[in-house]
């Protein structure tokens, strides 16, 4: 049906847009192969990450972004996806099928997809203004329509969790392949995927804002002054696959209608990249009420000088046509 109704060029532009996904360093660890009828997301295993991502949950949580990008484009150009996540068991890299349905798009289709090439990973410093309840609330609303919970963490579990970063940034900077793997994937300025210098800090930020790459560009004056970003967690009532999968799919959608309403957003995968780290984030933050899977940082842009766009792998790196 898909091949028979559906024009390439359009699954090809909504690959193009969807590849805009946010992915643990830039590593873009996807590709999507059209097969007669139906569009396979799967792992790019030969971009994980072993030293960052040991047990492969940021490379998960990167696919399911890509997967929810990939679907808000789909929309955006009249044809909605019915997703088939984790379609096989015994294809453990094949980690969703999508059905494509023509469709009418609407006005809100087609401004979510917008935000798509607007929104940035902002690791400077955020203004000093709350984030209103209305749009916590909004934003949590977002996350359980993809299956995932959005809990902001206040008081005291928020002093723990922004402890529990920290100590997870100090256990992968005593590792001599975590600092190798690092600098590979950052600070460069020619090339198509990896955290390019431009969007980077000059100072190694506090681990509870962001992950210390390699220096950048990005100059800030220092401030003792807290500023009014909120800490999230995004996490799920399990912790396999397709969980993960599916805290990538909230992380997109939060990313995106954060965007709509004009904030700014960081992404902190290096508390769930530490076992023990992970442990203490979910029993003594969250109470072992739920799996997390990423913590995010949002808030209000403390400058209106705009970030660069991420490099991005060309759209013939990662999507393939079945022959026939």
């Amino acid at each position: 049906m898909i091949v028979d109704t559906v024009d390439f060029q359009t699954i090809r532009a909504a690959v193009e847009l969807g590849r805009h996904a946010p992915s643990v360093h830039n590593s873009q660890p996807w590709r999507w192969r059209l097969e007669r009828r139906t569009l396979l997301l799967q792992a790019d295993l030969r971009r994980r990450l072993p030293a960052t991502d040991a047990d492969g949950r940021d490379l998960i949580v990167s696919c399911g972004a890509a997967l929810h990008h990939t679907r808000v484009a789909l929309a955006a150009s009249g044809l909605r996806a019915v997703v088939h996540r984790i379609p096989d068991p015994q294809r453990p890299d094949d980690l969703a099928a999508l059905e494509l349905v023509p469709r009418h798009p609407g006005d809100a289709d087609v401004e979510l997809a917008a935000a798509i090439l607007r929104r940035r990973t902002d690791r400077r410093r955020f203004s000093t203004s709350d984030v209103p309840e209305t749009m916590r609330a909004a934003l949590v609303q977002r996350a359980a329509e993809q299956g995932a919970l959005l809990k902001v963490i206040t008081g005291s579990g928020r002093r723990k969790l922004e402890s529990t970063l920290r100590e997870a940034a100090a256990v992968q900077d005593d590792t001599p392949a975590y600092r190798t793997e690092t600098a590979v994937w950052s600070g460069a300025q020619f090339a198509d995927d990896g955290v390019p210098a431009a969007n980077l800090l000059a100072t190694p930020p506090d681990p509870a804002h962001g992950r210390r790459f390699t220096p950048g560009y990005l100059r800030q004056e220092p401030s003792d002054e807290p500023d009014g970003a909120l800490l999230a967690v995004i996490g799920t009532a399990s912790d396999d696959t397709l969980s993960q999968l599916r805290a990538g799919e909230a992380l997109s959608t939060v990313l995106l209608h954060a965007t709509l309403l004009g904030l700014a957003t960081c992404p902190l995968s290096q508390v769930l990249e530490v076992d023990d780290t992970r442990r203490e984030l979910r029993d003594a933050v969250l109470d072992g009420a739920m799996a997390p899977q990423l913590v995010l940082r949002l808030g209000f842009a403390s400058t209106e000088s705009p970030l660069p766009v991420t490099p991005r792998r060309r759209v013939n790196e990662i999507l393939y046509r079945e022959p026939g």
